[in-house]
């Protein structure tokens, strides 16, 4: 159940793939090992109201929150999110170098037994028991 949440500035809609990006950290997601690929879910959501800096509306942001079950060392969880991060700024790379944007990430332990899941995408997957 790793659960990437992308955070986004309207402005940028114009200049980024969104969707590209998706793929790109879900991608990234698969080959790292604490990242069980059946849980890996990504979304973005567009923020059409905020306010950054000196308001001034060129500024854009992006901000990654992944959510996992807890268990994975502070080791383990250091490294998938500064890939994951790597991941976001490779792709940003063009636009960082003509624009004015901020980019986060995060990554936050869940509580097993705070948070219930029942889901049948395993069963789909090929070549996965």
């Amino acid at each position: 159940m790793p659960h990437f949440h992308l955070e986004y500035s309207a402005n940028l809609e114009a200049t980024v793939d969104i969707g590209a990006l998706c793929e790109a950290i879900r991608d990234t997601a698969a080959n790292i090992d604490i990242f069980p690929l059946a849980g890996i879910r990504v979304r973005a959501t567009r923020v059409d109201h905020y306010a950054i800096a000196d308001g001034n509306a060129k500024h854009g942001f992006i901000d990654l929150s992944i959510r996992l079950r807890a268990g994975r060392s502070e080791t383990a969880k250091k490294d998938a999110v500064e890939k994951i991060f790597d991941c976001l700024r490779a792709f940003m790379e063009p636009v960082l170098a003509t624009s004015s944007v901020a980019l986060s990430a995060e990554i936050r332990d869940i509580a097993a037994e705070m948070a219930p899941k029942y889901g049948t995408i395993r069963q789909h997957l090929k070549g996965i028991e």
